[in-house]
């Protein structure tokens, strides 16, 4: 996992990206897609009135569809895409095409996505980032906001919590204000356990 300083130096790489690459890193991160599910979005799986995606059972690690949403931010950056798109096709269907000379308009595939990250990763010196670190990022930052544990695992599309916890990955910092707030309530607890029997009959020694 990044650290947030890491996660920085990323963002500054890939600001300097074309559009297409920024919209899918930003939605890899906010809605937690797997690189299949990413790279297999169409135009019609978008929902930009409800700031949504349909993440279409084919497409899934468990045959499961599932509709996600996607921030505010992304859904500009998105909508910049869309009209950048539209130059180099006009038709419905996958929603990320290749500008390379040589697959001019056609679907961007896996690998293409991979070679993508990989560069941005080498540059902002983090080679072990890759194209599930966000997935693994945005459950994590779920989990850090206290969302329930099968509320993570609906939104990432899991079966099963069991698989979701292998996704979570919290820092010592956030293991230590968790400790922090799990004692302040047995600290108030026991304050308020003496509270109540200090005016109880004292009893009698034996």
């Amino acid at each position: 996992m990044p650290s947030e300083q890491q996660w920085l130096d990323l963002l500054a790489v890939a600001r300097e990206e074309p559009v297409r690459n920024r919209v899918m890193l930003a939605l890899a991160y906010d809605a937690a897609l797997r690189r299949e599910e990413l790279c297999s979005l169409r135009t019609d799986d978008l929902d930009p009135a409800h700031r949504t995606l349909r993440i279409r059972a084919e497409t899934t690690k468990t045959r499961r569809e599932r509709v996600v949403p996607y921030s505010a931010a992304t859904g500009v950056l998105l909508s910049g895409y869309l009209a950048h798109r539209a130059m180099i096709s006009r038709a419905r269907g996958p929603l990320f095409l290749s500008e390379s000379h040589r697959n001019y308009g056609r679907p961007l595939t896996l690998w293409t996505w991979s070679k993508v990250i990989r560069r941005v990763a080498l540059a902002a010196d983090l080679p072990r980032f890759s194209t599930h670190t966000t997935r693994h990022l945005c459950l994590t930052d779920l989990a850090r906001m206290g969302w329930e544990l099968h509320a993570i695992a609906s939104f990432a599309g899991h079966r099963s919590t069991e698989s979701t916890l292998t996704y979570i990955h919290p820092s010592g910092r956030d293991l230590a204000e968790k400790l922090n707030r799990g004692m302040r309530q047995i600290h108030s607890w026991r304050v308020d356990m003496l509270t109540r029997g200090a005016h109880a009959p004292e009893a009698v020694a034996e």
